[in-house]
């Protein structure tokens, strides 16, 4: 089974304002997520993400459906659901007053934690995020990137099962950035640990996911690896020459991938949805040709030209 199965999950914010509709802020989103993977979940503000894993925690009732969370029941067992799910909100949550040890020390106890099994968590979660050794300094002296880390190691006391990364790496440091990459990648290693990753950078979600679902307006519109969604859209060839290839274009029509070619003045424009299979081909057809190449501008599709083609919209906007 997968450790999450989502079925036409809803929320809808009831409006006081007369001859206004109510607010459907996630309109029965259905998907599943599999034991040990990272799953993205992208979408522009607004869109749904956070309500969604709000819902899934418990810190926000569903309108309507369900969800099945490792065999638990959202809508029956909540509290044992909370003790298998672990969450680094996008708002940072930590007490800037106290030190970042008295912070876990706090959070640790409110998932039952104490004496030496607290002890040992904490030295833990402070190895895997970076932060051993500094575990002593107060929290408003952290750099960003420091609280986020720090935050992260918060939803890892409880070593839970389940861990929602609500946009990890917002206004963090490359260094900070790179030690939570290598964090989420640990914790899917060593501990089987399966992840939700929501994020605006969409280099991340590619990197790191297995599989993506797009949502936009409460509704996903998008669910798939993210080779087979990158596979949905064209790529782009520039290719400068020094003389036209007129003859040569019915050729490169033919190559497997190739969508559109055109030619203005002496730069050929080609749309392909596999560049790296279409160029080689390409270029040999350009090689029996009486002309020279002077430049190739290659732009490969990525999640950001699927999610612009899904929705008309970069995922800021």
């Amino acid at each position: 089974m997968p450790a999450i199965q989502v079925k036409k999950l809803r929320k809808v914010f009831p409006t006081k304002q007369k001859d206004t509709k109510d607010l459907v802020a996630v309109n029965d989103v259905e998907f599943s997520v599999e034991k040990n993977e990272i799953f993205g979940f992208l979408g522009p503000n607004g869109a749904g993400k956070t309500t969604t894993i709000s819902m899934l925690i418990g810190s926000l009732l569903p309108t309507g459906g369900t969800a099945d969370i490792f065999g638990l029941d959202l809508n029956k067992q909540m509290r044992k659901i909370q003790q298998v799910s672990g969450l680094a909100p996008q708002d940072i949550a930590l007490y800037p007053a106290l030190s970042g040890l008295s912070n876990l020390q706090f959070f640790g106890g409110l998932y039952g934690l104490t004496g030496q099994q607290l002890k040992k968590r904490i030295a833990e979660v402070l190895e895997i995020v970076g932060l051993a050794g500094r575990e002593k300094d107060l929290i408003k002296n952290y750099s960003g990137g420091m609280k986020r880390r720090l935050n992260l190691a918060a939803g890892l006391l409880h070593r839970p099962k389940i861990l929602y990364l609500d946009e990890p790496t917002v206004g963090v440091d490359p260094q900070s950035r790179n030690k939570i990459f290598e964090s989420v990648k640990h914790l899917l290693q060593e501990y089987d640990m399966t992840i939700i990753y929501t994020s605006h950078y969409m280099e991340e979600v590619q990197m790191l996911c297995n599989r993506v679902a797009i949502i936009d307006r409460g509704k996903i519109i998008a669910l798939d690896t993210v080779d087979n969604l990158i596979a949905q859209v064209e790529g782009h060839l520039s290719i400068g020459l020094s003389g036209k290839l007129t003859d040569a274009q019915q050729q490169i029509d033919q190559v497997n991938g190739v969508k559109k070619i055109s030619q203005k003045k002496n730069v050929l424009k080609i749309d392909t949805t596999q560049v790296s299979k279409a160029l080689p081909e390409i270029l040999k057809i350009i090689d029996k040709m009486d002309t020279d190449l002077t430049s190739i501008k290659i732009l490969e599709p990525n999640l950001e030209s699927v999610f612009l083609k899904l929705t008309g919209r970069q995922l800021r906007d």
